[in-house]
This record gives structure tokens, sequence and C-alpha cells, in this order.
């Protein structure tokens, strides 16, 4: 495949209003820096609700190892990966083939395969047997053995950055440290692994690598190697603006749920792939999704004095039910 051949990634000047935020502060700096980043992050919500964060504490060897492992498990072939389709998983877990999933309403298919990884979790587990969506055991590769291992250790150094920020979150509402706990409690994600190829020469009309959408969950954590082609859609001028790798961060976007949560004073923002840059494209997205159980309506203040909010309640699983029913139809 030979995607992780990098050119020199972009500098933080390049990110075109999208803003680097050092999160390091969120562990171990004093009240003072703490409320800084707090800030940055209310900052960058209320605007466009897409950030990088660096000092984020994922080491980079294990985000190498992820890619390569990624890249290993793209290169296999066809039907080895098929082995694995995510259709023999009740969980929604394993491989997906190119163009399975239509974010875009209207648009064509995306040019995109991918692999789904969640919370390992027996299949006697009381959640699995209670139907919990998205809940249950992975499919694994055989002949890659260090893939299982390397994407444990990495789903749960995500997954404990996702907690850091959500929490980092509440603060920046102005509510307490521990008001989302009901929310982290049992939370599920999932760790998607994809693969773009080169955007085709002449490709159908309006057929792009991955349609514009926006994320399901709560905090999205996305690793992209240095091919660039992510773009995030500004409101204000109705413009997409690029937002290219940039060494030793992430990308961090608020999904769906933080946008109900404040009533539209945080954005969860559209956004796409294109991949232009003529070769292989792999990124790495972790989806914070929350406890399937937890009710998300409008939080306290977010809503103007008479003003009625504008999404109803609903649980986290409920929400995210009707995202892949809408997508996978």
């Amino acid at each position: 495949m030979n995607a992780l051949h990098r050119p020199e990634p972009a500098s933080p000047a390049a990110t075109k209003g999208l803003p680097v935020i050092d999160v390091g502060p969120l562990r171990g700096g004093d009240a003072a820096q703490k409320a800084e980043v707090a800030a940055q992050l209310r900052s960058a919500c209320e605007n466009r609700g897409f950030f990088y964060i660096r000092n984020h504490g994922v080491s980079k060897e294990l985000i190498s190892r992820v890619f390569d492992a990624s890249e290993g498990f793209f290169d296999l072939p066809p039907e080895t990966k098929l082995a694995l389709d995510k259709s023999f998983s009740p969980c929604n877990r394993g491989y997906e083939p190119l163009r399975a999933q239509t974010l875009e309403a209207g648009a064509p298919p995306d040019l995109k395969e991918s692999f789904y990884i969640g919370e390992e979790i027996g299949a006697d587990d009381p959640r699995v047997l209670a139907g919990r969506f998205n809940t249950g055991p992975n499919q694994w590769p055989s002949g890659l053995p260090a893939f299982r291992e390397t994407m444990d250790a990495y789903f749960a150094q995500a997954h404990e950055l996702g907690v850091l920020i959500v929490r980092a979150l509440a603060a920046s509402l102005d509510l307490p440290a521990s008001h989302f706990d009901d929310y982290l409690t049992d939370a599920a994600s999932t760790l998607r692994l994809l693969h773009y190829p080169p955007q085709p020469p002449n490709p159908s009309p309006g057929e792009k690598g991955c349609g514009a959408h926006t994320d399901f969950g709560g905090v999205t954590l996305l690793l992209q190697d240095q091919s660039g082609g992510l773009q995030v859609r500004d409101a204000l001028d109705e413009s997409w603006i690029d937002a290219p790798p940039v060494a030793d961060t992430f990308v961090v976007n608020i999904g769906d749920l933080f946008e109900r949560w404040t009533n539209g004073r945080y954005h969860s923002t559209l956004h796409r792939v294109i991949n232009s840059s003529g070769r292989e494209r792999l990124s790495v997205a972790f989806f914070f999704t929350g406890n399937p159980t937890h009710l998300v309506e409008c939080l306290p203040g977010c809503a103007a004095p008479g003003e009625a909010p504008r999404y109803a309640a609903v649980t986290v699983e409920e929400h995210l039910r009707e995202c892949y029913r809408r997508t996978y139809a």
C-alpha cells in the first residue's frame, strides 16, 4: 500500500483558524492553567467544533505501531478481510468494504474501507444479553500477531484521553468536573481504522472518500497520515477549510451529543474527506460515545430564558441506532 511514506506535516500556522490547544495542563496543571485550557476549548467549540490537541499523552511509538498494524490489515487479500465482514458480527465489529456506507445523503457511497473495534465484551456479559447496541466481542484477523495487542493498547489510551477531554468540556461549560460522571460510567467507544484509495481521476458526481457528515457521538479523536484530505465546513461563508496533518497532534471534534446537550451552542460540524493526494490515505478515528443508557438533554444554562430546547431528550443508544439506520440504509 505504501501509505505511510510521509511528507513533512503542516505547521500549526497552516490550520486556517482551527486552533491547536495544549492539553498538557489537564494532567497535573494548576487551577489557572486548567481554566485556560477550558476557555480555549469553549472558544473552539462555539466557533467550529474542530481543533487540534498537543501534549495529549499518547506516545509516538504507539501511534506509529497503530498505523503500521492498520496498513498491514488493509494490505491483506480481499477474501481474508471479507472473512471478518462486520455483517457476521451482531455488534458491528469487523471489516467494512469499499462503498458500504453513505454518510452524505444523495451522494454516492463513500470511497473508503474500514475496520471496527470496540471494547472486548464476552457474549455472556449482561450488557450483551440485554441487547446493548454495538456491545460484544470483536473479530480479530489471524496472521497479524501484533495487531490485537497494538489495538488494545491504543484503545485503552485513547479512551482515557476521551474521558479527560469530556471532563474538560464540562469545565468549559462552567459545570462541575463530575457533571458527566453518569455518561462516563460504562462508556462505550469505537475505534475505526480507515483506508482511502486515491480519488479517481473521473469520479462519479459527488463521489468522495467520505461524504459530508457530522459525527454521531460525544467526542472524536482523529489520527491522520500525511496525505491530507480532511475538510471542515465553515458555516459563516459556506466554504470548506482544510484540516491538514500537524505533527504530534490529534484532530478533535465534538459530535452530535454535545450539540444536543448545549442546545446548539457547541457545534457538531460537517466534515468530509477528498483524497486528492494521488496516494493511499490512512486515518484512525476514535469515537468516544458514552454510556448507552445515558439520557442526553439540554444542559443547565444552555437555553436562553424562555427558549425551548431545540432537541428532544434521547438516550445515547437511541441516537446511535438512528444514525446507523440512516447511513447504512
